[in-house]
């Protein structure tokens, strides 16, 4: 990335005495001053650029992760060298955010996965990948902690479907609910909740199959297509009496647009970029 640099500082020499002072002689090549016009408008154009330089810097390190992942099918397909590439794109990114607390503001709202290296994650993405029969969508993480100081809630959703009977990539929604808590600057505790099966959307020849548009939707055809878009499952994680299993999660990079995570112990690590939120 090339850097506008500003007009180069004007200098004028001015009369000098000659004379030594304390060991030091003075000359015509060193004694200069500023211009009083434009000088003082070089000097706050060159600082404000000065400031601005850590910015570019900054977007450059995101640019060179989103462009080492591009290729990647969210982690699926990567070799050693490409996983290294990323490895180091993450860690230049994440000195930009050492030491700075989580700001929870930022942090809220929908961000859409983009890369991981977990197995849980990848797992998915591998059975979509051999099986006809099965699709994966777009994978989100969702922060609900706009009002909160110090956790809130957080919701992983996968798009998911199966050819013919649903919509593509679309046809459900399987969202993994936790009760998340600061623990320190960027670590965070997560407490998982329960496994949400809903908004099922089935494909249009389905849909034809229960209730044919040429003929007279009877009223259990009708029932049938509401019951099933109305679908809820839920299966909680744990009771009062067995707590549900928790994690620690790492947020090493956060900015308005980009988010980066690692679950401690080996879990992965992950990349998102913000979303537009979720119906």
């Amino acid at each position: 990335m090339e850097l506008a640099f500003g007009p180069p500082l004007s200098f004028r020499p001015v009369k000098t005495d000659t004379r030594e002072t304390d060991g030091f002689q003075p000359s015509r090549h060193h004694s200069f001053k500023l211009h009083d016009q434009g000088g003082a408008r070089s000097v706050a154009c060159c600082a404000t650029q000065r400031a601005q330089v850590p910015q570019l810097s900054l977007e450059n390190e995101k640019h060179n992760l989103l462009r080492a992942i591009q290729d990647t099918q969210r982690g699926l397909v990567t070799n050693a060298h490409q996983r290294s590439n990323i490895e180091e794109a993450m860690v230049n990114l994440e000195c930009y955010c050492s030491g700075a607390s989580i700001d929870l503001m930022k942090l809220d709202g929908t961000w859409r996965l983009q890369y991981t290296s977990a197995r849980d994650v990848l797992i998915l993405l591998e059975s979509a990948a051999t099986f006809p029969f099965f699709q994966v969508g777009q994978i989100f993480q969702k922060f609900d902690c706009l009002d909160q100081s110090n956790g809130g809630v957080v919701y992983n959703v996968v798009k998911w479907s199966i050819p013919t009977l649903l919509e593509e990539e679309n046809g459900v929604t399987l969202l993994v609910s936790a009760k998340f808590s600061v623990l320190s600057a960027r670590n965070i505790y997560l407490q998982f909740e329960e496994v949400t099966l809903e908004h099922i959307n089935i494909s249009g020849e389905l849909q034809a199959l229960i209730a044919p548009a040429l003929l007279p939707r009877s009223f259990l055809s009708l029932q049938i297509l509401q019951f099933i878009r109305a679908f809820k499952a839920r299966i909680p994680l744990g009771n009062q009496d067995r707590p549900s299993v928790g994690g620690l999660y790492y947020l090493s990079y956060l900015d308005n647009d980009m988010l980066l995570g690692r679950a401690i112990g080996g879990g992965g690590a992950f990349v998102f970029t913000r979303a537009q939120p979720l119906e």
